[in-house]
């Protein structure tokens, strides 16, 4: 069972919704629940801790990929020296936009103090790094993701932007204020697909739940795909099936009592 996080298992403030833990654990006890989620690591710990389940998860939208102890199956990086010019060009061309900079477990920020920094932390229940030392912090390892944070109208500028100068790379909005940029081998369906492989299922077997357009190909991966009440049209489009409740009205959990429990 695969589950987007921000608009489709936690509420409008993007924490936990303890009414859905009690169904959350019993499914984790006959199948893999694995997070899907443009978050890192960090960002999707105190979900699994606040629900009370341990599983698989695929961060940074499927670029890096660990099985249910930690451990790393998948990792598609930017390479650093690739991610430094990215970081000069944002600069440059989207002065309006702030740029975040995630690899592994390490998140850097130019200014902390930034008021779309100090609202993503709160959001993810995890702290970045004030650092512009991109090469420093991720040294040959490479980047994972760039978070552009933003306005509507400067995030939809920034998506057209970016992925007209970097065709290569896989750049998606997550959100109305959120933009995510990251390799282009990096997708939820190919973490999807590699998961499935990983504990022993056919993706036709496999469900998944999800609210954004980074979730269409991975709802479009499994053999049963829902999208929440809330989701965006194209999104409910993709899906096999639409449910009637939004993440706030706890809708994963109350699909899975009906399909599992």
């Amino acid at each position: 069972m695969f589950s987007d996080v921000d608009g489709t298992l936690v509420d409008n403030e993007h924490h936990p919704i303890p009414a859905s833990a009690q169904t959350i654990q019993a499914v984790a006890q006959h199948v893999p629940l694995c997070l899907v989620s443009a978050r890192s690591p960090e960002g999707l710990y105190p979900i699994q801790r606040q629900l009370g389940f341990t599983g698989p998860m695929a961060c940074f939208s499927g670029a890096y990929v660990l099985d249910h102890e930690g451990c790393e199956l998948y990792s598609s990086v930017i390479p650093t020296a690739d991610a430094l010019e990215i970081k000069r060009y944002l600069e440059a061309e989207l002065p309006r936009v702030v740029a975040a900079t995630y690899g592994f477990h390490d998140w850097i920020v130019d200014d902390r103090s930034d008021p779309r920094i100090v609202r993503e932390e709160y959001f993810v229940q995890a702290q970045s790094r004030e650092s512009r030392d991109l090469a420093g912090t991720f040294g040959d390892r490479g980047v994972h993701k760039f978070l552009l944070m933003g306005e509507p109208e400067d995030i939809v500028a920034a998506q057209r932007t970016v992925a007209a100068r970097y065709p290569h790379l896989n750049v998606v909005r997550s959100n109305d204020i959120l933009c995510e940029v990251m390799s282009g081998e990096a997708t939820k369906s190919n973490a999807v697909r590699l998961l499935c492989e990983h504990y022993g299922f056919g993706t036709d077997d496999a469900v998944a739940f999800g609210d954004g357009p980074n979730d269409i190909d991975m709802l479009q991966a499994v053999g049963h795909s829902y999208a929440m009440a809330n989701a965006e049209a194209t999104v409910k489009a993709a899906a096999t099936e639409v449910i009637a409740w939004t993440n706030e009205q706890c809708g994963v959990a109350r699909t899975l009592e009906q399909l599992l429990l």
